[in-house]
C-alpha cells in the first residue's frame, strides 16, 4: 500500500499560489490511489486465474500510466523550494551541464524551449550514468518517452493542471517561475547519487 507525500511545506511558493498547490497535491494523492486501487484489482484478477481477460490485459496498460504519474510528481514537487538559490557552480552537476551543453545558459534555452512546446507532459533533464552523458527529454504524458535506466535530475510538469490556474494560457510564465523556485540541492543530491550509483 503507498501512501501519499505530505508537500503541504511547498505552499507559499513564489509565483505558484496555494489554491494551485493544494489542487494539484489533490490530483499527486489521486494518481497514488490509483496506484493502490489497480494493484489490488491486478491481484485478485491473478489469484482467479484469470490472465486471458481483458480486464487483465487493460489494467495491466494502465498501471505504468499511474505508477509514472504518482512518482513523476514526487520527483516535481521534491525539486522545488520555498528558499531557492542558484545552482552551485563548483558542483558535479554544474560542471556536467558546461561539459555537455557548453554553457549553463544554454542547457536552461534548451530545457524551456522544450517545456514551451506544445502538449502535455514533462521535461527532465537525465543522467545517463553508462555514458555519463545529460540529456534534456520531453516525456508524453506520463509514460513516453523516458530514457531506460536514466536517472531524473530535474523534472518539470507542463501539464495545464500545473500552470492555468495562475497563468492561463502563458506558459512561458509559468516556466520562468518554475526556473525561480528549482531546489537546486536536490538536483545536486540527485546527480551526485546517480553518478555513485552508475
Amino acid at each position: 500500500m503507498y501512501e501519499a507525500n505530505n508537500y503541504q511545506k511547498l505552499i507559499g511558493l513564489e509565483d505558484l499560489s496555494e489554491a494551485l498547490l493544494k489542487n494539484h497535491f489533490t490530483l499527486y494523492e489521486g494518481y497514488v490511489n490509483h496506484v493502490n486501487r489497480l494493484n489490488d484489482l491486478l491481484v485478485e484478477i491473478e489469484k482467479k486465474g484469470e490472465y486471458e481477460s481483458q480486464q487483465f490485459d487493460e489494467l495491466n496498460r494502465r498501471f505504468g500510466w499511474e505508477w509514472n504519474g504518482m512518482r513523476l510528481h514526487e520527483f516535481y514537487f521534491g525539486n522545488l523550494t520555498k528558499e531557492p538559490r542558484s545552482i552551485d557552480q563548483s558542483s558535479a552537476l554544474y560542471q556536467a551541464i558546461i561539459k555537455e551543453f557548453g554553457s549553463y545558459e544554454f542547457f536552461e534555452k534548451d530545457f524551456r524551449a522544450m517545456g514551451a512546446m506544445r502538449g502535455i507532459g514533462w521535461v527532465a533533464l537525465y543522467f545517463d550514468s553508462q555514458n555519463s552523458r545529460l540529456f534534456n527529454v520531453w516525456i508524453n504524458e506520463h509514460d513516453a518517452g523516458h530514457l531506460a535506466s536514466a536517472e531524473l535530475i530535474i523534472i518539470m510538469d507542463v501539464f495545464e493542471h500545473a500552470y492555468m490556474l495562475d497563468y492561463g494560457v502563458k506558459k512561458p510564465d509559468y516556466i520562468e517561475a518554475f526556473f525561480k523556485i528549482i531546489n537546486w540541492s536536490e538536483a545536486e543530491k540527485r546527480f551526485a547519487d546517480a553518478t555513485r550509483n552508475g
